[in-house]
Formats: C-alpha cells, sequence, structure tokens
C-alpha cells in the first residue's frame, strides 16, 4: 500500500524570552502505525471513462483515490487541504482530469470537522487549488455542468453549530474564481443536497435543511418556510418551491435523485413526522409527488445518513443508504437489505456505463463491488479510523488502545511488530472491549487486562480469553431518556483513568467521579455532581421530528479524570459543561476551580496534572460544538484558584485550532504539547509561545497524546495512531537557542529489538527497524561530516561519512585489509546541509567482506547491548554524546545475560572473519586463474590445482547446486545472526569442521 504522505510544513517565528526563535523540525519523522482498518466515508464517486478509478472523501481522513477497483487508497488530499472533513467530490464528465470536493462532512455529528470550503484540481488529484467559499460549514453537494466544467455548483448546509450567512446555493461560472450565491432562505437553513436535470443542466432541484448540532441536541428540521425542494428552470436566476403532495407542515432533511434514463422522474427521501416520512416521487419534474413509502428505514437517524440513488438505466431501481442499505426494484414500493462489509451507511455511486459496478460508503469505509453488491473489496486498506483517545501499555514493544468511532469494539495496534504473522497490518488489530467510544486502558503490570468502556458501561477485557465482564456503574440502560431523569449520567466518551499509585484503583465519570479497587465489583462514588448541570440544557435530544438519544448528547457529565501522579488523593476532573473540579483529599471535599475567564459550557476534553509540581495542572477546553472555534489552554500553578491562558491569538496557535489536548513533558518542565482541531504544536517556554510540530503529520484532529518511552504518540479523529520515535532532543536546553554552534544532542537509551520474520511486502503499516536515533544541527551547511561509534572501551564500531571523499584517506586500508575492526561507509542519510538532522543507526558492526562493493562489509551482527559513544566530527570540531543499548527485556526474560551476549559475540566474530577469508581467498583465485596460460602451465598443474581449490569454496552454477565451503560458512553465520540466543553446540562443531576444511584448502594452493 502506498500511502502518500508529502505534506507542507507550517512554520511560525515567535517572540519567546527576549529573543526570536523559529526550528525547522523536519528531520523529525512521524510514523502511522494504522490501524490499516478503515474509518467513516462520507462520499464517494467513480469515473465513468475510467472504470477502475474511484474516489472516496472521509469524515476526517481526507481524499483518497483508487485506480485499481479499490484495491489499493493513496491519500492525494495531503498537503493542500486546510481540513480532512469532506463532504462531496465530483468528477468532470467531459474530462476526468478536473475533479471540484466540497469539504465538511454532511452528518453533523457531535465529531464533526468543520469544512473550510471548495477545493480544485486539473490534474486528476495530484494538486489541488482553494476556490473559495471558505466560511460556507459543511458542504452536502456538489454538481458540475456537463457541458462545462467552469460552471459548478454547491448545496452550502452551513456552520454545524451556529447561525451563519453564508448558508445557501452557490454558482460559479469561471470555474471557482468567483461564486454567486443563487438561493438562500435564512441563516439558519442550508441545502443538503442539489441535483441537475440529465440533458438540461439550467434546470436545477435543490433540498433545504434546517440542521444544526449543539452539545445537548440535534436540531434537523423546522416549519415549512425553512425546509422542502426548491426548483429553477433558467440556471439559477429564479426558483420556485415545489409542494405539491409534499409534508404540509414539519420538514427535515431532504436528498433528492433525478433519473439519467427518464428526466422526468425526481425522487426525494424526507424526514418527516411519522406517516409523513419515507420516499416521495415525481413523474412531471416536480409538479407534483406520490408518497411512494413510509419505511422508516429510509429516514434512520435522518441527520446522519439520508442518501438516496437510483440505477443509471432503470429509474425502478433505488437504493437507500441509512442504517441498512437497502434496494428497491419496483420503484420504491418494496425493499430488500443489501449486505455490506459495515454498517451504517452513507452514499453510494454506479458506473452509467455498468451499473454492476459501483462503490458504497459506510462507517466503515468504502468498498468496491463488480456484481450489484453481491461481494465487495476490502475496507482493510485505508486508514481513516476515528480515535477518541489513546492509551499505551507497559509491555515491549508497547501497544496503543483507543475506541474507534464507528467500529464495534475498542482497539490495539501495537507500536513495533510483536510476532511474527502472515498478514501485517490487518493482524494486528485486536479486539479489547467496550465499543466505538471507549476508552481501552490497560492495567499497569498486566497488558492482558484492560478496563474498556462503552457510552457508559464499564467492563473489564481479558486479552487471554477474549472474554469482557461487566461492572456498570448503576446497571441500568440509559439509552432513550432525559438526561434530567436519570440517577447516572454518562455521555457516549465516559472517562476512564487508573491510579498513578495503585493499578488497582480506577477511576470513572458520569456527573460524579466513582471509584473501584476490585476491577469494577463494587463503586463508591466520591463526589457530588460535578457539572454546571443547567436545566434548559437537560433535554430530549432531536427536534422538531427525529428523537435520537444515544448518550452523545447528554450534557453535564465528567468528560476528564485526572489524579496527580505526585499525590495519592489529589485528582482533577472536567466536565463536558466546562467545569474543572479538584479534590486534595481523595474526594471528601471538592471545590470548583473553573477559570473565571473561561466562557462557559465548553467541553473540558483533556487534564494534564504536572509531574513535576504539585499545584500545577493543565487544561484544553473545546468550544467549537457552541460555535467558537478559539483554543482555550489553561494553566494553573496554585490549585486551580488563578490560571492562566496559554493559547493567546498572537503567541503562535491560530484562532480557529480548537483545543483538543493539552500534554507537559514528564522529563522536562516547561516542555508542552499541544494538540488541536488541526495538527499538533509544541512550547519550549511553558505555553508563553508556541510553534507548529507538524512535519508530516496530516491535518487532522489530534484527540489524545502521550508521552511514552521517550516518544510522542497520538490518536486522531480520521487517520489513526501516529508516533515520533524519540523525542529526547526537544528536552536538550539548546533546542530552543540553536544558532551559530553545531550540536550534537543526547541520543535516548535504544531497546535492542530484533525485527520478526514476518510477510511484509508492501503491506501497511510499515515499520521501522531497530537503530539508535543521533540528532545533530549544523549551523550552515557543512563539507564532510563524519559520525563514529565507539564501544565502551572508546574502540571504534562503525564511521559513518556524509561525503565519499572522505574515503580516499582512511577506507583504502580497510579495502585491502578485510578483516580490520574498521567500518567506514558513506550514506546520503547523515546530512550536511544547514538545520536540525536525524540520523538512524542500524547497531550493526561490520559485516563479512565480500567481492561486490556495494556488498561489502554490509549485514554485520548487531551489537551487543551496552555503552556505546556518539562521536560527531565537523573539520577540527569533534562533539560526543554517550548513551546505552539495552536488552530486549523479552530476551533477558528467556535467559540471556551479558555473558552469553559476550559468547555469541565472539561466535560471530569468529565465523565472520572466516567467511570474509574464505570469500577473499576465493577472489584471489579467480583472479590467478584468469592471468595463468593454460599452455605455459602445463607443467607446474598449477591452474589444476587451483580449480580443484576454487571447486571446494564456490557453488556450481545451476538449480540445487552442492553447497560448497563458503556457502557452508555463509549458513552458520546466518544462523548465529538470526537471534539472541545461547550458540548450540553442532555450530561450535561445525565450525571447527570448517575452519580445518578451509584452512587445508588455503595451504593447498599457497
Amino acid at each position: 500500500m502506498n500511502f502518500s504522505l508529502s505534506l507542507r510544513l507550517f512554520l511560525f517565528s515567535f517572540l519567546a524570552f527576549g529573543m526570536t526563535f523559529s526550528q525547522s523540525f523536519e528531520a523529525l519523522k512521524y510514523r502511522t502505525v494504522g490501524p490499516s482498518r478503515g474509518g467513516r466515508v462520507t462520499t464517494v464517486t467513480g469515473v465513468a471513462s475510467l472504470p477502475g478509478t474511484f474516489y472516496l472523501g472521509a469524515s476526517g481522513g481526507g481524499v483518497w483515490k483508487s485506480e485499481d477497483y479499490g484495491t489499493t487508497w493513496n491519500n492525494i488530499s495531503d498537503g493542500f487541504f486546510e481540513t480532512p472533513s469532506i463532504g462531496a467530490i465530483q468528477v468532470a464528465e467531459n474530462d476526468p482530469n478536473i475533479v471540484y470536493v466540497g469539504t465538511g462532512s454532511d452528518g453533523l455529528r457531535s465529531n464533526i470537522i468543520s469544512g473550510k470550503g471548495m477545493y480544485k484540481s486539473i490534474d486528476a488529484g495530484k494538486t489541488w487549488e482553494h476556490i473559495g467559499l471558505k466560511n460556507v460549514g459543511q458542504i452536502g453537494a456538489v454538481e458540475i455542468d456537463p457541458r462545462n466544467s467552469n460552471v459548478v455548483w454547491v448545496a452550502a448546509i452551513g456552520n454545524a453549530f451556529k447561525d451563519n450567512a453564508e448558508r445557501g446555493i452557490f454558482k460559479t461560472t469561471d470555474g471557482g474564481e468567483s461564486w454567486e450565491k443563487v438561493l438562500f432562505v435564512s441563516e439558519k437553513v442550508g441545502f443538503s443536497d442539489l441535483e441537475l436535470l440529465p440533458g438540461n443542466p439550467n434546470v436545477i432541484y435543490a433540498a433545504a435543511w434546517k440542521g444544526q448540532r449543539k452539545p445537548w441536541t440535534i436540531i434537523s428540521g423546522g416549519t415549512k418556510a425553512e425546509g422542502g425542494i426548491y426548483k429553477s428552470v433558467n440556471g439559477g436566476k429564479d426558483w420556485t418551491k415545489l409542494e405539491n403532495g409534499l409534508p404540509k407542515n414539519t420538514i427535515g432533511k431532504i436528498d433528492l435523485a433525478v433519473s439519467p434514463a427518464n428526466s422526468s422522474i425526481l425522487n426525494a427521501v424526507i424526514e418527516a413526522p411519522e406517516g409523513e416520512q419515507g420516499l416521495y416521487k415525481s413523474v412531471d419534474q416536480g409538479k407534483s409527488f406520490t408518497h411512494v413509502s413510509d419505511d422508516i428505514r429510509l429516514v434512520n437517524r435522518p441527520f446522519y445518513y439520508t442518501n438516496v440513488e437510483l440505477d443509471p438505466t432503470n429509474p425502478d431501481i433505488i437504493y437507500s443508504n441509512a442504517n441498512p442499505l437497502i434496494k428497491s426494484i419496483d420503484g420504491g414500493k418494496t425493499w430488500k437489505v443489501i449486505q455490506v462489509p459495515h454498517g451504517d451507511n452513507h452514499d453510494i455511486w454506479l458506473n452509467p456505463n455498468n451499473p454492476q459496478l459501483l462503490i458504497q460508503a459506510n462507517d466503515g469505509g468504502a468498498n468496491v463491488s463488480f456484481n450489484g453488491g453481491e461481494t465487495w473489496s476490502t475496507q482493510f486498506n485505508q486508514p481513516t479510523a476515528e480515535l477518541y483517545q489513546v492509551e499505551v501499555d507497559d509491555q515491549y514493544p508497547y501497544w496503543l488502545y483507543a475506541g474507534q468511532q464507528d467500529n464495534y469494539t475498542t482497539i490495539a495496534v501495537p507500536s513495533f511488530p510483536p510476532t511474527a504473522v502472515q498478514q501485517t497490518g490487518t493482524a494486528w488489530i485486536i479486539n479489547t472491549g467496550g465499543c466505538e467510544t471507549g476508552p481501552a486502558v490497560p492495567k499497569p503490570g498486566n497488558p492482558n487486562i484492560v478496563y474498556a468502556n462503552c457510552k457508559g458501561r464499564f467492563g473489564v477485557f481479558n486479552k487471554l480469553t477474549g472474554i469482557e465482564k461487566s461492572y456498570y456503574v448503576g446497571a441500568s440502560n440509559i439509552y432513550g431518556h432525559n438526561p434530567k431523569d436519570l440517577k447516572y449520567r454518562f455521555q457516549r466518551v465516559a472517562p476512564i483513568h487508573v491510579s498513578p499509585h495503585n493499578p488497582d484503583v480506577v477511576y470513572h465519570g458520569s456527573q460524579f467521579l466513582h471509584k473501584t479497587d476490585s476491577d469494577g465489583y463494587s463503586w463508591e462514588t466520591i463526589s457530588p455532581d460535578l457539572t454546571a448541570f443547567e436545566a434548559d440544557k437537560q433535554v430530549i435530544s432531536g427536534s422538531p421530528i427525529t428523537r435520537d438519544i444515544t448518550g452523545e448528547e447528554y450534557y453535564s457529565t465528567l468528560y476528564s479524570i485526572r489524579e496527580s501522579p505526585l499525590q495519592q488523593g489529589l485528582i482533577w476532573t472536567g466536565s463536558n459543561d466546562g467545569v474543572v473540579s479538584i479534590t486534595k483529599d481523595g474526594g471528601k471535599t471538592w471545590q470548583n476551580v473553573t477559570p473565571k475567564k473561561l466562557p462557559k459550557g465548553g467541553r473540558v476534553e483533556s487534564i494534564a496534572a504536572s509531574l513535576h509540581d504539585l499545584a500545577t495542572a493543565y487544561i484544553a477546553v473545546d468550544r467549537h460544538l457552541l460555535g467558537d472555534t478559539k483554543p482555550y489552554f489553561y494553566k494553573t500553578t496554585d490549585y486551580g484558584k488563578n490560571w492562566t491562558l496559554l493559547s493567546k491569538a498572537t503567541n503562535g496557535i491560530p484562532s480557529d485550532h480548537t483545543a483538543r489536548v493539552l500534554r507537559e513533558d514528564p522529563i522536562k518542565p516547561g516542555l508542552l504539547y499541544a494538540g488541536t482541531e488541526y495538527g499538533i504544536y509544541v512550547s519550549f517556554n511553558d505555553g508563553s509561545s508556541w510553534q507548529s510540530f507538524q512535519q508530516n503529520l496530516p491535518v487532522t484532529p489530534i484527540t489524545d497524546l502521550k508521552i511514552f518511552r521517550g516518544d510522542l504518540v497520538l490518536s486522531t479523529m480520521g487517520r489513526g495512531f501516529w508516533i515520533l520515535d524519540n523525542i529526547t532532543s526537544l528536552r536538550d536546553p539548546k533546542m530552543p537557542k540553536l544558532g551559530g554552534t553545531p550540536h550534537l544532542f543526547k541520543p535516548d537509551t535504544t531497546i535492542r529489538y530484533r525485527y520478526p520474520k514476518i510477510r511484509a511486502g508492501n503491506s501497511f503499516p510499515k515499520y521501522p527497524r531497530t537503530a539508535v536515533y543521533i540528532d545533530y544541527y549544523l549551523p550552515e551547511a557543512t563539507k564532510g561530516v563524519k559520525l563514529e561509534i565507539l564501544n565502551a572501551q572508546k574502540e571504534p564500531v562503525t564511521t559513518i561519512l556524509s561525503d565519499s571523499t572522505l574515503l580516499k584517506s582512511s577506507v583504502t586500508e580497510v579495502e585491502d585489509m578485510g578483516l580490520n575492526t574498521l567500518f567506514r561507509y558513506v550514506s546520503k542519510k547523515l546530512k550536511a546541509r544547514k538545520g536540525l538532522h536525524r540520523f538512524e543507526w542500524d547497531l550493526r558492526k561490520k559485516g563479512p567482506w565480500h567481492k561486490t562493493k556495494n556488498r561489502r562489509y554490509k549485514n554485520g551482527p548487531l551489537v551487543a547491548p551496552g555503552q556505546y559513544t556518539a562521536k560527531l566530527t565537523l573539520g577540527d570540531k569533534t562533539m560526543t554524546q554517550e548513551f546505552e543499548v539495552m536488552m530486549d527485556p523479552r530476551v533477558k526474560a528467556e535467559g540471556m545475560t551479558k555473558a552469553l551476549f559476550g559468547k555469541q559475540q565472539d561466535m560471530q566474530d569468529k565465523i565472520l572473519a572466516l567467511l570474509s577469508e574464505a570469500r577473499q581467498l576465493q577472489d584471489r583465485l579467480e583472479k590467478e586463474i584468469k592471468k595463468l596460460d593454460p599452455k605455459e602451465d602445463s607443467t607446474t598443474g598449477r591452474l589444476e590445482q587451483l580449480k580443484a581449490a576454487l571447486k571446494q569454496l564456490k557453488n556450481d552454477k545451476g538449480a540445487y547446486p552442492q553447497q560448497m565451503l563458503i556457502a557452508q560458512i555463509s549458513y552458520i553465520y546466518n544462523i548465529v545472526n538470526g537471534a539472541d540466543q545461547v550458540i548450540g553446540v553442532d555450530v561450535m562443531e561445525r565450525y571447527d569442521e570448517l575452519m580445518t576444511d578451509f584452512t587445508a584448502i588455503k595451504n593447498n594452493v599457497h
């Protein structure tokens, strides 16, 4: 799988401590660890003239393209789009290179990401240009005039969380250089869909929708004046409202479909009061409608679904995307469920030249079918998972845990390959209990036990059995209730927090803080209501038509919990209606310590109790569901009595990058990491100023982050998990002061990890091999950089050069003396240009000699665990830093010791030397044979002697030749290098045999 990650680097300069600092972190790269399982896809389309080409638009993962019928998907929006939320994609009929994308998905969930307008590509998605409408919010539909691809129509739903004047139907006639609003109802009413009449694109249908989201409810629909279907017959200059046969009063979300096979037929799926909802059909281009079906499946959760599509060759074949996907072959009178790889369906596109070839979108991704939906392509090839949080366990390699929105359980994926498997990526996604919302929190000291959650339902999942035990606080099903009537109010993402002082103590939040020390067998409530609990917000969600009460809209619940790692019983909580609370005595007494200047009602997304100071804590508050996108990051140093806003308009974080998570570095005080709606930021001065820390990370919400074993670990709402390996250099006091002096950063302790033998191929994700990350800074381009690795005795292990000219004075000796311990080579990855650089040393010593120069001395044994030194030389200036290579704890548990490593290394060195000498002897004999004249050698027999020796050394050509001496030496060389192990008796005996054989051959040809 080839996942394109060519991303723009956003850099900021800012004033800090009286000096200007701007540092590019381009050398520090994030890597994705998946999962490969897809997330929610809200829109799909294909290209009729290129039947294998399809596009998908994810709710938080951007635009992806497949050119092989959905076998592989590649992201094409990274580096161009300012938002990962996609609402509509259209390809021009007259030129498949022209693609328009409307951002802002139309399923108004509480985790919806705002749109940023329209984008256009003229090279089939290789590059993109923003073409306006940045403030229209969510886009429900885009249509292109089939005669002229510069004429484009956009249906703008509007801002999902507040009124805005940019709602309406927009039109461009110049390819997006300018836009005209051609239809507008009000600042509360947008448009969910539009259709052009086949054969006459001057006729347009548009569906008005009053849709908006509040933290405590969903608004979908309004009065007759606020919704309905509009029609224009003159290219949008004039509009008529269609009413004959449609719902008389309240009307909600509408989706339209016009038949390409019979342009007189217009279908509409309409959210309306009971008895009026369902499919409406017109056979006279909208003059009158007939209510064909009131099947409730057509408008299941209409704010989230509502999509109808017609077979382009037969108007009686209708598809309805909701929950489930249903199909009618009799014009909508009867319906049959079509099985798809995942539930919750959003969009479908059928190839007009072959309707059996189609693509369909749902909460699990996009899937292609060749046979009208009988079978589907996989969804395990599109890493667009929406994750609410990240937790890590303490095993090695560590695993990452989260709730994956729109999937059935919480999940875990490894940071490195933990085992050898046949199908990488997918085989390393495991279920860990709970459900899509999570969280999933592994128990410290026992990663086989996971505390999991599903919308307030607490479970204890055992990985060894795959079974989850249920210990729900209150043991009451809270679905469908008015929240004011509930004993315990749980949000869908109800927090779980394990005490840093006692792994048996677990905290869980409703409007109260609950505590267990018995894995949930019994619970103790240790707080009063810690929320604002405003009466007017305690309502049944879903108005004025469709109730929707899944817990997502339960307002006034706890959203974040943290106990201080410095003092047991000092606990902070944050609610989803903006209240911050603290107890210093384990819950006996509580204080409301909400920042006084914080606007009320926001969601306290995260709390971080300081690891360096007892009275210090950090919070991130999100108010974008209230229409306020400003980031609110705060710090207190006096237990919440006073708070300092860390996200001012002028200190580095843009004003629309809503706060998601704020964490403090566990080692370096004042080093902070902030995750926002559109990326990540770092501060070296405790939040006084910030700069982008995005690098190659795609633009997507950073929902949570952890700093663990020197890694920065992220979860995202649309692109899965990401890791930035080894952030140790950020903790160096020199990092924010880099200027005119070169600097070598101290490498972090590295665990000596052997990559398991797996069937990787082009699978996803691409895991890095083990390496020591060596960071260094050059104030200017330097001619020739030399990096040496020394062992504990300060003896050289390897030397890496940036410039091949440096080899001339040193490597000749090595080339002539293959058994010399010196090992020098040139690596293009050892950069010599100005800036911050990272070199990854693979922990390998010098390998055996080979006659082919580019294979010479490669693939040497891994160095043993121990102390090492990195020595960087720039001209006459030398810098050194010590570091440690640690034994893999799993290898240690198997019984390996320092002494056993020493014995293994001795044997490796012996066999390596024998293999090098044998290869050099072969090379010498082959060269001598070429020089000898058979006629002149008839008396001495030297030629035959050499040929006989060579035959003993090397294999004959052809299939499956007998393995001769050099192949046999190479065979045992691979044996002793493949694992950390006690060397077997057979290998030691075989080495002695081979050494004896080689000595005899060598002596015979001297």
